[in-house]
């Protein structure tokens, strides 16, 4: 079962805002001209980054005026595109407190301050009171969560009683050991990985209804052959990129999770789910 400080240690980088502003430099950009749309490659921890993002917050039908909650908000990038795309408001959660001090300072660059919050926390245990929030969503987060009753049931609280929930996670899909680190866990026992047959038990638990599910396998594949073809073009990571949040090990982990889904042993998967009526 994930510790939830070894969680927070192997995200957190210490130098993370130097690294950002470091590829914005490079790439003719600073902290007045930088846009969300800048910011995308290195601030969407998931799989697909950018596009899949808006494909699964589409599937999530955000609407003007929603308040939503991001739970495991990371930086805050797919926060920062729903307030802009949608004209959301958004509240973050984080265990990383690193990753909740940088995000702010990048809503504040991009001039979304007021309509996103970002807070450090737990998300079995957030601060928010009782139907609190319209929509809730969550984009790689669950593979550190070991107790999936516990998330699903607090987002069912803090959910108004008409609330979607929109989860994209790494599931277990197939037999097989993984090979770590991957870039979620560091080693075996910091991983939670749970199939969607547990996903979905977990989700009915807590009081939800599954009214869509995608295995996005090959979706995933085509994006990391893609991105593996342009770094190779351009002999190297770009400035700005998940590799900087991965830190030294990032060829590794990608790699083993590549391999990981290329032998049907795991897949992002999307579910949403509504409140049982």
């Amino acid at each position: 079962m994930p510790d939830r400080r070894a969680v927070a240690s192997h995200y957190t980088r210490d130098t993370l805002l130097d690294y950002i502003e470091a590829g914005m430099v490079e790439l003719g950009l600073n902290r007045e001209t930088v846009s969300v749309e800048d910011l995308g490659p290195v601030d969407e921890f998931h799989i697909g980054g950018r596009i899949a993002t808006e494909r699964f917050l589409n599937d999530v039908a955000l609407v003007a005026n929603d308040h939503v909650l991001d739970i495991g908000c990371g930086l805050g990038g797919a926060a920062r595109f729903a307030a802009l795309q949608y004209d959301c408001d958004v509240t973050g959660i984080d265990l990383t407190n690193e990753y909740i001090n940088v995000g702010r300072k990048l809503c504040k660059w991009v001039g979304l301050q007021n309509r996103i919050c970002l807070e450090q926390g737990d998300a079995i245990a957030t601060p928010f009171p009782n139907d609190r929030f319209d929509k809730a969503y969550m984009l790689h987060v669950g593979m550190n969560i070991a107790d999936k009753v516990a998330l699903f049931s607090e987002v069912r609280r803090v959910l108004k009683a008409d609330g979607t929930f929109g989860i994209y996670d790494i599931m277990r899909v197939g037999p097989g050991e993984l090979t770590y680190p991957v870039p979620w866990a560091t080693k075996a026992d910091d991983s939670a990985l749970g199939s969607p047959d547990e996903y979905k038990r977990a989700l009915k638990l807590a009081g939800f209804t599954v009214t869509a599910e995608q295995n996005r396998r090959d979706f995933a594949l085509d994006f990391f052959a893609r991105m593996q073809a342009n770094m190779a073009a351009a002999e190297g990571p770009p400035p700005l990129g998940l590799h900087i949040l991965m830190g030294e090990e990032a060829p590794t982990k990608l790699e083993n999770m590549i391999q990981g889904i290329s032998k049907d042993r795991i897949a992002p998967i999307e579910i949403v789910a509504e409140i049982v009526k």
